[in-house]
């Protein structure tokens, strides 16, 4: 069966490497793997070969002694693991804090929250264990609110994070954040949350490649699942040049998920482009002009948000939220619209020239949480899917949880791991009307638009 692709084929070039800024400093030590040719075997075989994937096969190899097999479809890093900004921090949901706690309660909610901080602990323990030198920056998330009432709906959710979820958080002032942090023209004080930090994703990802390698995963780049069948009890990935057969498999493709390999999959995520641009080094003067002290990593209340931070060769990394469609006119032109954002921002950037720009997905599901599980229809199929933008530490750590529901599960355990997060478990609902899911989602941005536009609640 053909692919049937969500979004412009021009995001889905396996084979051409995006022009961002990671892949250009990810050094020149490649990895030693090449595409799956022939007819092979194994155990476990995993489809993608992003942070979920690798963690996964690197897990089960250093704690369960299971060599498996990851399928990527372009070269690893291709995908969103090595395309995002680098924020190592809690989230994982887009769920606002007040609605989750009423649809899951406070105990289930916190399970969650203190699994993330666990997860990005998980990125900083495996990079120190295993020597990746993954230019680890900053020790805080940082949120500047873009207008008065925005400060004060920050300063409550901020108490939930505290008082509620045990998280480490607080509130600054206008003046206190421009005097610690950063200024701008839409900074009326903001909220920090620990633990969070800056890291280069791809060389992460590289070195949990190499890390997965060294205990024994087999890694196949340029190896695009066209297919996948049933036969008895094993099942059959056919790849353009070979076919690989395997008793489990885990489903680890998250924002660039090929739905129609297996019908359970279908319609279940929802991937939106996020766009991402770094300029030149800004100098000592021009991070002067508005009281640039801090490389931790930076979001603001935007409902199209945006993130950013100062890198550590002192270039200027701004993103958000990309084109509707993927092609390449109207890529081009919402570069333009981020830009022109980062300059209204900080005026006086405006002549730091632009040296790299580049798209990739972040993955949301219907109810906005992950999607991490077992198909009940056939157990010998495990998935994870739907970060919401924090998938370098949440990505990770799934791959690591399913790693662990695998390895017993082959001891004879059928049980969901107890201590699983309640609102992360099984498939998320499938969004109604899927072939229109585009459609909708250029209406809610053109929405969220004007509300950023004129400050609207």
């Amino acid at each position: 069966m053909a692919a049937r692709r969500l979004y412009d084929e021009d995001m889905y070039r396996f084979e051409r490497p995006e022009p961002s800024y990671w892949e250009a400093t990810a050094g020149t030590s490649a990895l030693d793997c090449k595409a799956l040719e022939g007819d092979r075997q194994c155990e476990v075989a995993i489809i993608g070969g992003g942070y979920s994937g690798l963690s996964a096969a690197y897990h089960l190899a250093r704690d369960y002694g299971i060599q498996a097999t990851v399928l990527e479809a372009g070269h690893i890093g291709w995908g969103a693991s090595g395309r995002n900004g680098g924020f190592c921090s809690v989230g994982g949901t887009a769920v606002d804090l007040a609605d989750l706690l009423k649809r899951y309660g406070a105990e289930d909610v916190r399970a969650w929250y203190q699994a993330q901080v666990a997860a990005v602990e998980l990125v900083r323990s495996i990079a120190g264990d295993e020597g990746i030198d993954a230019a680890i920056t900053g020790d805080t998330e940082l949120e500047a609110a873009h207008t008065p009432k925005l400060f004060e709906s920050l300063r409550e959710y901020t108490r939930l994070q505290s008082e509620v979820l045990g998280l480490d958080a607080g509130v600054l002032t206008r003046d206190e954040f421009r005097e610690r942090y950063f200024d701008s023209t839409e900074q009326h004080g903001g909220a920090w949350l620990r633990p969070t930090f800056g890291i280069h994703p791809l060389r992460f990802h590289l070195g949990l490649a190499r890390a997965a390698q060294g205990r024994g995963a087999v890694l196949h780049p340029h190896s695009e699942v066209v297919s996948w069948e049933r036969r008895g009890e094993r099942h059959l990935l056919r790849t353009r040049n070979g076919t690989l057969s395997a008793h489990y498999v885990l489903f680890l493709t998250n924002g660039f998920m090929p739905e129609h390999l297996r019908p359970e999959f279908a319609a279940r995520s929802m991937p939106l482009i996020s766009a991402i641009v770094v300029t030149r080094p800004l100098s000592q003067d021009e991070l002067a002009a508005h009281g640039w002290k801090t490389v931790n990593p930076a979001i603001n209340s935007r409902r199209l948000l945006n993130y950013f931070r100062l890198l550590p060769d002192g270039r200027f990394m701004f993103g958000g939220r990309g084109h509707s469609s993927g092609d390449p006119a109207g890529s081009a032109k919402n570069f333009r619209r981020i830009i022109d954002v980062m300059h209204q921002l900080w005026p006086a950037w405006r002549n730091a020239a632009i040296e790299y720009r580049w798209h990739g997905f972040v993955c949301f599901t219907r109810r906005l949480t992950p999607s991490i599980g077992r198909l009940p229809d056939d157990p010998s199929v495990f998935f994870g899917f739907g970060f919401h933008g924090n998938g370098v530490n949440t990505a990770t750590w799934t791959g690591q949880q399913l790693a662990r529901w695998l390895g017993t599960a082959r001891k004879g355990s059928s049980a969901v791991p107890a201590d699983l997060p309640v609102l992360a478990r099984s498939l998320a609902p499938r969004f109604p009307l899927s072939a229109l899911r585009l459609y909708y989602l250029q209406a809610a941005i053109a929405w969220f638009r004007l509300k950023d536009r004129y400050g609207w609640d």
